[in-house]
């Protein structure tokens, strides 16, 4: 007797739910070979666009957590499991960790735009946040710089993304201005003439942008000439000593007085 009633229920269960659950496993089915093909075209998609790869993976694998959790859900709706319970729990979960994350989440979503936008890319030398430095890495969640003098700053990302950047190398190219100050009484024409020669000898002054040399100010005691030479990005600082000092030389060489000397 007890058989046949377990019988009879096993077979009201499979009547009332059995239609709803095998839609449900076709659809579950279904929705995982349509995400896997969804994550293929993505991936594809991200390759041609150069996208970085260690956000590419991130983006990748959150996406499709995301999908398989939101297809699961929608296949337990169908078989009919109560989810009001289920989904407030939820709810509630996701907006405490949104409000506990959520600078971590700015840091995260500037990342992302860092990484696809390119407004600087590993190895550019940039200026922000008052120093100036090259980048290293670009995290997730941060930046690392390291500056001239050799000190590792790590800057979240949400900070790089709301603030003004200086790309200094991105041209491949810096012009490099220097003033000079010499007494009335040195003729123009020649300290322009050894400072062009200087120049011109100079391996690290590049030809074109052509350079520029001129009185830039007149004093009571002197004149200034100003010179603006192009010269690589990269290597500014010590290209800017080497310049200096092989003008400054020659200079002396030809017997140009200098002010204080």
């Amino acid at each position: 007797m007890n058989i046949d009633k377990l019988y009879d229920r096993a077979y009201d269960w499979v009547i009332r739910f059995g239609p709803k659950f095998l839609v449900g496993t076709i659809i579950l089915f279904a929705g995982l070979w349509l995400i896997n093909l969804f994550m293929r075209w993505s991936r594809s998609g991200m390759q041609k666009r150069k996208v970085d790869a260690s956000v590419k993976s991130f983006i990748l694998s959150l996406v499709a957590v995301a999908l398989r959790i939101l297809l699961i859900l929608g296949v337990m709706q169908i078989i009919g499991i109560e989810m009001t319970l289920f989904t407030a729990l939820v709810g509630a979960f996701g907006v405490a960790v949104g409000l506990a994350l959520s600078g971590t989440l700015q840091n995260f979503a500037s990342g992302v735009l860092i990484l696809l936008l390119k407004p600087f890319k590993v190895s550019d030398n940039i200026v922000t946040q008052g120093l100036e430095g090259t980048v290293t890495s670009i995290q997730i969640f941060y930046t690392i710089v390291e500056t001239f003098d050799n000190r590792v700053v790590i800057i979240p990302n949400s900070q790089l993304s709301n603030q003004v950047i200086i790309n200094t190398s991105r041209k491949g190219t810096r012009r490099l201005d220097i003033e000079l100050k010499f007494p009335n009484a040195i003729d123009v024409k020649k300290v322009k003439s050894v400072i062009a020669k200087s120049l011109d000898q100079s391996a690290h002054c590049l030809k074109s942008p052509e350079k520029r040399i001129g009185m830039g100010g007149i004093q009571p005691d002197g004149y200034v000439i100003e010179i603006s030479v192009w010269i690589s990005a990269h290597g500014f600082q010590d290209t800017k000593l080497t310049v200096q000092e092989n003008v400054f030389e020659d200079i002396k060489k030809a017997g140009i007085k200098i002010p204080g000397l």
